[in-house]
């Protein structure tokens, strides 16, 4: 059936104004300032969002899909993702990681968690690999994982700076990198190469001298958890500044922004004060990930598991609490990932893209309605699609 979204006010994520927007297939059909229907035209579910923000799909595009942690051993492995997990926090796109465990958690198995979540109503990416190097691919090689296999868009995440990586050298990451460079070229994919960076003292050093000393780009590199601590966010801006992608974890802990991390909507603020460009920017969930607690040894202390929800929460407060207009703020969870990660359906509210929309109420932000597909998921904050086991 088709859906007309009626008397929303749009951004794209930039705003638009008062639109009416028609949704066909699956797709955006058409937008305009009046979409009349026939009452001798097909079946048409006219959905009426006077008062509500209409703004393009969310990418989470760092997801533990499969579930993630393990630092304590096997009752510490943390659980997989459920769709409601996902749709209920505006996601309409995800894309899915391994972490520290890439053993007892294997690609082919992300793989299938992915195609399970998009047969139940999501669209899904995954990477290649998990912390470890060499990187552990489904094929042998990360070129071919990248154009054999569609779902998969780029490498990570691999662990930098960290007690957990494998240390890997200067040399293994430029190799990676320039794996996954031809891998993305020749299958017209983003080949992206997503870093997990730990609060170790090298931090992202390892990447200014591949591209300082190599012809990789800064767009090949995606390094997250960048607010981490004062130290990596300091570098993190001057990273940004030179054109290097930063990306922001959402999920976090008082005990650690006690510690010294700083909170994504606040990054944020402070990123683009410091001459960043807005579209160098994106936050992601580490949803299902856990969020572990180490003391100075390395030892764990405790953990707990990030979620899909921590994502939106952080936009909403840049925008009350940072005063950064909605516009921008939306960009580290549409546009921007789509733009990054090559996701040309994705990331706006644009005639032929796919229909993935989200209803904010103007007044308080809240995720009032959420399509995926074309597809409602959740209507006026009830869920109408549940995943396969709720």
């Amino acid at each position: 059936m088709l859906k007309l979204i009626k008397n929303g006010e749009v951004f794209s994520p930039d705003f638009l104004g008062k639109k009416d927007v028609l949704l066909a297939a699956g797709k955006i059909a058409h937008i305009a300032d009046n979409i009349d229907v026939s009452t001798n035209f097909a079946p048409v579910e006219v959905i009426d969002a006077t008062g509500k923000y209409v703004v393009p799909g969310f990418i989470d595009s760092h997801v533990h899909i499969l579930g993630g942690g393990g630092e304590g051993g096997y009752k510490t492995r943390t659980p997989e993702i459920r769709l409601t997990d996902i749709t209920t926090a505006g996601v309409t796109t995800v894309v899915g990681c391994l972490g520290t465990d890439g053993i007892t958690r294997s690609m082919k198995s992300l793989l299938a968690k992915a195609r399970g979540l998009e047969e139940e109503g999501v669209s899904t990416f995954i990477y290649t690999g998990s912390y470890q190097v060499p990187v552990r691919t489904i094929t042998g090689t990360i070129e071919d994982d990248l154009i054999l296999i569609d779902k998969i868009i780029g490498v990570g995440e691999i662990a930098m700076s960290d007690h957990r990586s494998s240390q890997p050298t200067v040399q293994d990451f430029a190799k990676i990198a320039g794996a996954a460079r031809v891998g993305g070229i020749l299958s017209g994919k983003a080949g992206v190469v997503n870093l997990h960076l730990g609060d170790g003292k090298r931090m992202l050093n390892f990447l200014e001298e591949i591209i300082n000393t190599t012809e990789i780009p800064y767009s090949q590199f995606v390094p997250t958890h960048i607010g981490r601590n004062k130290d990596l966010f300091e570098k993190g801006i001057e990273y940004a500044r030179k054109g290097g992608y930063v990306d922001f974890t959402t999920s976090t802990t008082k005990e650690f922004l006690e510690e010294g991390e700083v909170k994504c909507s606040k990054a944020l603020k402070i990123l683009l004060q410091s001459g960043v460009s807005p579209k160098n920017i994106t936050f992601t969930s580490d949803g299902q990930g856990s969020l572990p607690l180490f003391d100075e040894k390395g030892n764990l202390k405790g953990l707990t598991v990030g979620s899909c929800s921590s994502l939106f929460p952080e936009v909403r407060d840049a925008h009350f609490q940072e005063s950064i207009d909605l516009s921008t703020a939306l960009r580290t969870i549409t546009s921007n990932p789509a733009d990054i990660l090559k996701l040309s359906s994705k990331g706006y509210i644009r005639e032929g893209r796919d229909a993935d929309i989200v209803l904010l109420d103007k007044k308080d932000l809240y995720i009032d309605s959420v399509i995926a597909l074309g597809k409602t998921m959740v209507r006026n904050g009830e869920i109408l699609v549940k995943g396969t086991f709720i």
